[in-house]
C-alpha cells in the first residue's frame, strides 16, 4: 500500500511528498461516562439492539454504531431524534443517513468477518462527518470528501473534540477521488449517480470494495457493491434505497 500523504493536504495538482507517515491506527474515541438522557450508553446500545434485530451481524460494526455519539453530529433541535432510525437534515439540502443505512453499508464494506479492521477507506461525502466516526472504528484510515464547503467545516467542527487521528477530511470533488491516497481497500458513498464512476474503480486495491448508491434503468436508486478481483469488477445490484444525488464540483 501506498504511503498516505502528509496532512493537511489539499486537492490539486501539488506533488505528493516523497515520504509520509506510515498508516496509523484505528482510532478510539475517548471514555464517555454512563451519563444520562443522550449522553447514556444505555441510549446508544438500545439502537445497537435494533440494528442487530434488523439484521446487522458483523460485531465490529456494532460495537462502532454503539460508541459514536450521533446526537453531537445533528442541529440541537433534533437530537431528541437522534437514535431513531430515520435520516435527519443537516442543512445545505443535505441529510444524516438512517443509523441502519450507515450500519448496512459499512457492513457491506466490511465484508470478511474474520479480518480484524479494513485497511485504508475513503469515503465520498462527509456531510456532518458521523459516518467518518463510525469507520475511524474500523479502518486504519479514513479519507473523506466534501464538496460543499459548508458541511466540509461542520465536519470540521463536529469531529474536532474527538480527536480522531486517522479521519482527514478533504474539501473536493468526490467524483474524482482522491488519487494521493489510493489504493483503497474499500470505498464508501453518500451520494448516488448514474453510475460509479470511473476513478473510484482505479483507485480501488485490489480485493477492495466498492459500496454505493446507483440510479438504476428505471430511476430507482439502489444499493451497488462492487469487488475488485484479479479477473476484474464484479457487481452486485441489493435492496432500494434513497440517497441524494452524486454532484461533481464543489460549492
Amino acid at each position: 500500500m501506498n504511503r498516505r500523504p502528509s496532512f493537511p493536504a489539499r486537492l490539486d495538482s501539488t506533488p505528493a511528498p516523497a515520504a509520509g507517515r506510515a498508516p496509523a491506527a484505528p482510532a478510539k474515541l475517548p471514555a464517555v461516562p454512563g451519563g444520562v438522557g443522550l449522553d447514556s450508553q444505555v441510549v446508544r446500545a438500545r439502537m445497537v439492539q435494533r440494528l442487530a434485530a434488523q439484521g446487522i451481524r458483523d460485531q465490529r460494526v456494532l460495537a462502532a454504531m454503539g460508541v459514536v455519539q450521533r446526537h453531537r453530529f445533528v442541529d440541537t433541535a433534533l437530537v431528541n431524534q437522534a437514535y431513531e432510525d430515520t435520516s435527519l437534515p443537516i442543512g445545505l439540502a443535505q441529510t444524516i443517513s438512517k443509523p441502519s443505512v450507515v450500519a448496512r453499508m459499512i457492513e457491506l464494506l466490511l465484508g470478511d468477518a474474520n479480518a480484524p479492521r479494513l485497511g485504508r477507506v475513503l469515503e465520498i461525502g462527509t456531510g456532518c462527518g458521523y459516518q467518518a466516526a463510525v469507520l475511524s472504528q474500523v479502518a486504519a484510515e479514513v479519507y473523506s470528501i466534501e464538496r460543499l464547503r459548508g458541511l466540509h467545516d461542520k465536519a470540521r467542527d463536529n469531529l474536532r473534540p474527538f480527536r480522531l487521528p486517522n479521519v482527514h477530511l478533504l474539501f473536493g470533488d468526490g467524483m474524482a477521488g482522491y488519487a494521493r491516497g489510493a489504493p483503497y481497500a474499500g470505498i464508501i458513498a453518500a451520494a448516488g449517480g448514474e453510475a460509479v464512476p470511473r476513478a473510484w474503480c482505479e483507485q480501488l486495491g485490489l480485493g477492495g470494495r466498492i459500496v454505493a448508491p446507483t440510479v438504476m434503468a428505471g430511476g430507482q436508486q439502489a444499493l451497488v457493491v462492487i469487488e475488485k478481483t484479479s479477473a476484474g469488477l464484479q457487481q452486485s445490484v441489493l435492496e432500494a434505497v434513497n440517497f441524494v444525488p452524486l454532484k461533481s464540483g464543489i460549492a
